[in-house]
């Protein structure tokens, strides 16, 4: 049974603790349209695909589970730092704060589960191309993307429910822009702290770093199999199939490798920074993913192309 000892009712999100008061009226607004940017680009991404026929294929339904994870992301995170900066309500429940840690862990670990069956599409189709009708369907996929969202589910209700054994008798400040676990746990006391912490630190390491072996594998393997092509224009144009995946893939993952090894190395970044660096690898990718879709993917390039080009003549005639 799942007890808890604190009296606590609220915690109060402190957001950039060096951030002078002059300056919450220009970052809500950089915050807000940042959220602008993550909601209107994933949420056209998911009308696109299900307006136009012709991308409902396999690679492009990946895209909209990564997209309609972008966007519940941005919509968990943001709301409550903008309005903690634009209306001076820092305050979230205690309930609150666990259910916006719980989401912000899943919807990371659901990310890189959907990133290794991006990297599955391309594997099965460019090392195996001949398997690829077979293997990689539609509905083979949306299994598998079910899996992604499933997998880390019950990983992280046991996180969230352990950490809830917890007393929490230090101060009610999470010293981040959204509650995470480490926030939550520095609040905590009691010698079961540090075994919450590894817990937690292994179920993290799990979905983070299984997803990413098969990553390296299947994108090192393909790149083997790109350079062992003689045909130049052959090897440029099935690079361009997978390089989307590669961008999406490198912007989750390098920032945080990043963080990892120089917090590793002994090099210590400043509360504000430290915060910043997680804000923008938390959704970044979130923004800039859409763009990527839109520019770096050959199918969905050409599709906008000829729905502008049509939206132009239809203008132009009414025109006329």
């Amino acid at each position: 049974m799942i007890t808890n000892n604190s009296n606590m009712a609220s915690f109060m999100i402190i957001g950039f603790p060096g951030l002078l008061p002059q300056y919450y009226g220009p970052v809500s607004a950089l915050l807000f349209l940042i959220y602008l940017t993550i909601a209107m680009g994933n949420i056209f991404i998911l009308a696109f695909v299900a307006h136009e026929r012709s991308l409902q294929k396999p690679t492009y339904l990946v895209f909209c589970h990564l997209a309609l994870n972008d966007l519940t992301f941005g919509t968990v995170t943001l709301p409550k730092i903008i309005s903690k900066y634009w209306f001076d309500d820092s305050i979230i429940s205690f309930y609150g704060c666990f259910a916006q840690m719980f989401f912000v862990h899943y919807l990371g670990s659901v990310t890189s589960f959907i990133l290794l069956v991006m990297a599955l599409d391309r594997f099965i189709a460019i090392c195996i191309p001949l398997r690829y009708p077979v293997l990689i369907t539609n509905n083979i996929i949306s299994v598998l993307c079910g899996f992604a969202w499933f997998i880390p589910l019950p990983l992280m209700v046991a996180v969230v429910l352990y950490v809830l054994t917890l007393s929490f008798c230090k101060s009610n400040t999470i010293a981040q822009c959204y509650c995470d676990h480490i926030s939550l746990t520095r609040q905590a006391c009691g010698e079961n702290v540090k075994i919450v912490e590894v817990t937690s630190l292994c179920v993290a390491m799990f979905c983070l770093l299984v997803p990413l072996a098969f990553i390296l594998f299947s994108y090192t393997s393909i790149i083997v199999i790109i350079m062992k092509m003689s045909n130049a224009a052959g090897r440029k144009r099935t690079l361009s199939t997978c390089t989307p995946q590669i961008f999406i893939t490198c912007l989750f993952y390098l920032p945080r490798c990043f963080v990892y090894v120089a917090n590793t190395v002994g090099f210590s970044f400043s509360l504000d920074v430290r915060i910043l660096l997680i804000l923008l690898y938390s959704l970044f990718p979130a923004a800039v993913n859409p763009i990527i879709y839109c520019f770096k993917t050959k199918d969905i390039k050409q599709m906008l192309i000829r729905r502008l080009k049509k939206t132009k003549i239809g203008i132009v005639i009414k025109l006329s």
